[in-house]
């Protein structure tokens, strides 16, 4: 188990770089200058796209929780 939590915290804190742009925005953010500009709109995306994750992940960690709360009740009693 705790294997099991160790390669999840280094996964999730150590994360490659990526880019996560559409083809249309790639070609639109590239051909102009600022590619500071570039590279906010590729934070968004990657923010975007994470949150969904993190809330599935949450709600079924509460689940989980609450179903092996309810197990160990059982066994004391």
């Amino acid at each position: 188990m705790k294997r099991k939590i160790l390669f999840s915290l280094l996964f999730f804190f150590f994360v490659l770089k990526t880019n996560a742009q559409c083809a249309m925005c790639r070609a639109v953010l590239e051909s102009g200058d600022d590619q500071s500009m570039a590279e906010g709109i590729n934070d968004g995306i990657v923010f975007l796209m994470a949150v969904p994750y993190i809330l599935i992940g949450t709600i079924g960690y509460i689940i989980y929780r609450k179903f092996n709360k309810s197990n160990k009740i059982e066994k004391i009693e």
